[in-house]
């Protein structure tokens, strides 16, 4: 039995979507969590203080000397992590405790032109020389390799899961209701009100599930004249939807959507930044960009076709995983 330390990603999170990761890596990986101790800590949130660190360091260094520290995915890595408020909420006085992190299935958000030599430190500190990292695409991986680490796109965790098989059970025509997503830090109100008009339309009952809390006051801001049910803004009441009613996902929320696929739910997934582009171009999910919603988003719930999920790399993720733990 191994000490696994996982910096979790959804605690602490205003969204949703980062459940669904952290979620999709236990489903997706349960040999790691049914053979081993389990730490959780947060990545929103700071780390123990230096004083903590030093006061408590009996007690913090099982932590500090786990067998492995998972970075759990998301856009946890930046070109510039000199931030006032970092996804992964670490700084050159606070990192020691996740020292030898392995990435899984991260991403990378970009937020300056160049990575600072602030950043260059902090992450040769912090990040694993010894492990090949996992990353979510092949940007982040080649950003890590240009850093002088070993790593491989293995696809996000959440996309584990879509097998032939799995794809296979996923319907081909159009359900009788439909469940969608807004982003509200991405507004484009001609578009998104477009879209949600199209699904009155062609389902019989709409449901709106806001993945972020700040998503209904977007929805709400639209001020959209027809019945939609409002689901409550948490995972299992999304799941009940995708598990209880005949329902199509439509909708900007990029894990919202993988979500659906992992219920075997048909999933059009709007494209409103280069993450769901990104992916899209990688593993050739059903995508529409926002602007050709009014030209294409109704063709497209009319018609059959089959979801094939593509560029996922079963054998690789695998290896991947044996660095750690010896899977049949």
């Amino acid at each position: 039995m191994k000490n696994i330390v996982l910096l979790d990603t959804s605690i602490g999170s205003l969204n949703q979507g980062d459940e669904i990761i952290n979620v999709s890596i236990k489903n997706n990986w349960k040999e790691l969590f049914d053979e081993n101790y389990i730490i959780r800590l947060a990545t929103h949130t700071p780390m123990y203080t230096k004083f903590q660190s030093v006061i408590y360091k009996k007690k913090l260094s099982v932590i500090q000397n786990g067998d492995f520290k998972f970075l759990c995915g998301t856009n946890a890595l930046y070109t510039n992590m000199f931030r006032p408020l970092p996804t992964w909420n670490i700084n050159l006085i606070n990192y020691k405790l996740a020292k030898d992190t392995i990435c899984l299935g991260v991403g990378i958000g970009v937020n300056s032109k160049n990575v600072n030599f602030y950043t260059k430190t902090l992450y040769d500190k912090v990040l694993s020389h010894d492990y090949i990292h996992s990353t979510r695409d092949d940007k982040t991986a080649n950003f890590l390799k240009q850093l002088g680490f070993k790593a491989i796109n293995t696809g996000c965790p959440t996309l584990w899961g879509l097998n032939e098989e799995h794809c296979r059970n996923i319907p081909k025509s159009k359900a009788k209701d439909v469940v969608f997503t807004l982003t509200y830090y991405s507004k484009d109100r001609e578009n998104d009100k477009r879209m949600i008009e199209i699904l009155c339309d062609n389902y019989e009952i709409c449901y709106f599930w806001p993945q972020c809390i700040n998503d209904l006051e977007y929805f709400n801001s639209l001020n959209i004249q027809k019945p939609i049910k409002v689901i409550s803004p948490n995972l299992e009441s999304y799941k009940s939807i995708l598990t209880e009613k005949n329902v199509d996902y439509v909708g900007n929320r990029l894990h919202g959507g993988i979500f659906a696929l992992q219920h075997q739910r048909r999933s059009i997934i709007i494209a409103i930044d280069y993450r769901a582009i990104e992916m899209n171009r990688s593993y050739s999910f059903e995508c529409i960009e926002r602007k050709l919603i009014p030209k294409l988003l109704e063709n497209k719930i009319k018609m059959d076709w089959t979801t094939r999920i593509s560029g996922i790399d079963f054998d690789l993720i695998k290896e991947w995983r044996r660095q750690f733990i010896n899977e049949e």
